[in-house]
């Protein structure tokens, strides 16, 4: 079924899932924990805004050895935290490498009713920045619900992701296996997927040895080489 909705959000146009025909080979998904499941380094609330900020520079690593790898389409499925951290950064590589593309896709065309105020931004920067959009429902007027139609909308999009993907990149906590992106992980083992993961444990491991510094951060990740072997 074809159709053409527009973002509630931007107001850019947002397709069907049948208008996707990406190169699978080459897409990579993205699906990861919300910025309120990550703990800050040693549990101190001090090191909350450099845990944050350490757990993008490990996303925008993985990223990184992506492209090298040879991917150069990505999916994001539009969520507060990782999905769209990834997407922001993905949108500013773009500028200087015209060969990537970003594909936002979103479960339900009004779920950034449920977004923070301060991801509405990000999430419109996103949408107008994408190279396509695609809504993975077709019903224009659907609303989450516990009662209703719930968790399977967010299920729905994010096996549209893995199908459409040939790897999986992940920031996902060890013991969180009912959350949303154990959900994507879960699929894509079952699938076959190339799965490249990362969680707490690294990231406090890598500010334990660079400490909170931003620079020492981003050096440490300069040689990833499990990754080259997964995505190789």
């Amino acid at each position: 079924m074809l159709f053409t909705f527009k973002s509630l959000i931007s107001g850019a146009d947002v397709c069907s899932p049948s208008e996707f025909t990406p190169d699978i080979r080459k897409t990579i998904c993205i699906s990861g924990h919300r910025e309120k499941s990550i703990v800050p380094f040693m549990n101190n609330p001090d090191f909350k805004d450099a845990t944050v900020n350490a757990v993008k520079l490990l996303l925008y690593k993985f990223i990184d050895v992506a492209v090298e790898c040879g991917y150069n389409h990505f999916i994001s499925g539009l969520a507060v935290g990782t999905d769209l951290w990834a997407a922001d950064y993905i949108l500013r590589k773009k500028k200087s490498d015209s060969s990537i593309s970003l594909t936002g896709a979103m479960p339900y065309l009004r779920h950034a009713e449920l977004f923070p105020s301060s991801y509405r931004e990000l999430l419109r920067k996103t949408e107008l920045g994408a190279d396509l959009l695609i809504c993975v429902n077709s019903n224009p007027d659907i609303i989450f619900s516990r009662k209703g139609k719930g968790s399977e909308l967010y299920r729905d999009r994010n096996y549209f992701m893995v199908d459409n993907a040939s790897a999986v990149i992940a920031f996902f906590n060890s013991g969180e296996n009912f959350s949303g992106t154990a959900q994507t992980l879960n699929y894509a083992r079952k699938q076959n997927k190339k799965i490249c993961r990362f969680g707490l444990d690294d990231v406090y491991s890598l500010m334990k040895s660079a400490s909170t510094n931003t620079d020492d951060i981003w050096r440490n990740t300069a040689i990833i080489e499990e990754l080259y072997r997964i995505l190789a």
